[in-house]
């Protein structure tokens, strides 16, 4: 157990990293199969043809926007590339539609132009009170989506707006925002884990070779 130094910066940060070690050992006890089972819907929707939609504000911005660079580009393995759009990044239309409908449907207007039936909206908000993320939940919901949320403490409104979500059991805006990262990179090794065919079906393809 750390005790209290001369220092009220290292005490500073051996706080946040207590705060990060204990969210962190709620997310793997309690979300770890719901990742797992979010990897495995995404190695199921795009290659067949379907499309990720993702969306945040501010820093949840930022990690919507790397979860799809990891899927359009790579994670670790050698693959292909798959639909995955960050609507944020779409300075243009979110600047447009902000002006001529207001900013609560800057990302609904979207999941309606690009959603497809079956393909998934992962939004990523700390607070899970964003209105322009619960509108873009509702619409993409109303559309035949598959909504996902990432978000602080439970219940939010955007939790239950989506059809699941994980939600992180922390007090403070950095801690969530951090185990929403790590969140992100083990949905993109699930879903690489997913589309690797099992060691058995491997052996088999090479003895038949």
């Amino acid at each position: 157990m750390y005790e209290s130094s001369a220092s009220p910066a290292l005490d500073a940060a051996h706080l946040h990293c207590r705060s990060l070690q204990q969210a962190l050992g709620r997310f793997r006890r309690d979300g770890l199969g719901r990742i797992a089972e979010w990897g495995g819907r995404l190695a199921v929707v795009l290659p067949a043809g379907g499309r990720l939609l993702a969306a945040g504000n501010g820093g949840s911005a930022a990690q919507a926007q790397h979860l799809t660079a990891e899927l359009v580009g790579r994670y670790r393995q050698e693959r292909p590339g798959y639909s995955a759009i960050a609507l944020h990044a779409e300075t243009s239309s979110v600047t447009a539609i902000g002006n001529d409908y207001g900013f609560e449907h800057v990302f609904a207007r979207q999941v309606s132009a690009h959603g497809r039936p079956g393909d998934v909206l992962m939004l990523l908000s700390t607070s899970g009170r964003s209105a322009n993320l619960i509108t873009a939940a509702v619409t993409g919901r109303a559309a035949g989506l598959r909504v996902w949320a990432m978000t602080g403490p439970g219940p939010n409104p955007l939790a239950e707006a989506a059809d699941e979500a994980l939600c992180i059991d922390a007090d403070g805006t950095a801690t969530v925002q951090e185990a929403h990262l790590v969140a992100v990179h083990l949905l993109c090794e699930c879903f690489d884990a997913a589309l690797a065919p099992a060691p058995s079906t491997v052996a088999a393809h090479r003895r038949a070779s």
